[in-house]
């Protein structure tokens, strides 16, 4: 019947509106809201040197309270209406489109809401690294940078390939993408960490099974220079590129690999046909990674995750092909029994329930 469709269809947002319910009074949003008001009410508020920052933080949190605002009040008006019109197939046909809207409404104001940090707008460099154990993590690598791939063309994110170091036998040592669109940091950077795999190895005559392990790093792209890089704190190497690009490519010494002296921080480019290309994206991809290891120290947090080994313990999530299938991610509980489905770019419901956590 079309009244039980209607109360299953609300009843499966209910955690979309906890996850809004719950930041929105975790992050003390209405209390921020007012504050601004007070301070842009002020007579000289446009004497304050920093009236243009907190104009636009303004009117970035007055819209989140008005989406806020009008959305909960139309999903308790469409609960309302429900039970109303239960007798009523008219009225409830009218209330499908509506309620349609609002489902698709709510999950998406979740993650603008999650989003919420300036950063997360941004474009940003995605690396996947195998980790030791030769054809098995290298073949778990190039599975992994496929999986992330796809999730990009599934919500319309631009990837570029950076650099791809392929392995000697099957799948890849490492490669880096730039992905552009909105919010590719903010979704990407909930993949930072080590990803492992068990399976029954391809590579394996005995058919055994195998533990392979990948770390995945997500870096912001900096629009400005936010910290001096001097000349003589860089290495500048080049080799020639290998993998798809043509004869140009493969055949000059195009590709760039710079080596920041005092933190040991390594960036590559090989994608663009001159070295001054190359050097110039490496050198954003530098920048980036020095602004995030700056950002860390100054939160005193722990070592960056590529400091630790890419070895068991230290994973944030694992995909189990063999005995049973399960992904699980072991900083949420978030569990798929579909690891087809993962591998094959379905990680919002992973994404989403990171970010409600943060």
């Amino acid at each position: 019947m079309l009244i039980d469709e209607l109360r299953e269809q609300l009843k499966s947002i209910e955690p979309e509106i906890q996850a809004i319910n719950a930041f929105y009074i975790n992050n003390k949003i209405e209390s921020r809201f007012q504050t601004l008001e007070q301070q842009i009410n002020q007579e000289d508020f446009w004497q304050n040197p920093d009236h243009i920052a907190i104009s636009k933080e303004h009117q970035r949190v007055k819209l989140l309270v008005e989406q806020y605002t009008k959305l909960t009040a139309s999903y308790d008006e469409n609960l309302e209406l429900l039970e109303l019109f239960s007798q009523n197939d008219s009225e409830l046909h009218n209330l499908k489109k509506e309620s349609s809207a609002l489902c698709v409404g709510i999950k998406k104001f979740k993650i603008e809401l999650l989003l919420n940090k300036p950063e997360d707008s941004a474009n940003c460099f995605l690396s996947v690294n195998a980790g030791a154990g030769g054809t098995e993590s290298q073949d778990w690598a190039s599975m992994l940078l496929r999986m992330y791939i796809r999730f990009c063309e599934r919500e319309n994110l631009r990837v570029d390939t950076i650099d791809y170091q392929a392995g000697e036998e099957a799948g890849i040592k490492s490669a880096t993408l730039f992905v552009k669109g909105k919010n590719a940091y903010g979704f990407l950077k909930a993949e930072h960490g080590i990803h492992r795999l068990v399976r029954i190895s391809p590579f394996d005559s005995s058919k055994r099974r195998h533990t392979s392990f990948a770390a995945l790093f997500v870096t912001p792209e900096v629009t400005d220079e936010k910290i001096e890089i001097k000349e003589d704190e860089l290495r500048i190497d080049t080799y020639r590129a290998g993998g798809a690009g043509g004869q140009h490519v493969n055949k000059t010494d195009s590709a760039v690999r710079i080596t920041h002296l005092p933190t040991k921080i390594v960036v590559q480019c090989q994608n663009e046909r001159s070295q001054l290309q190359n050097k110039q994206t490496a050198m954003k991809m530098l920048m980036a990674k020095l602004v995030e290891k700056h950002e860390e120290e100054k939160r005193e947090k722990e070592a960056s995750v590529e400091k630790r080994k890419i070895e068991w313990g230290s994973q944030i999530r694992s995909y189990v092909l063999h005995p049973y299938k399960m992904v699980k991610d072991h900083r949420t509980g978030h569990e798929s029994p579909q690891p087809d489905l993962v591998l094959d770019g379905d990680i919002m419901p992973f994404i989403e329930s990171f970010l409600v956590k943060q």
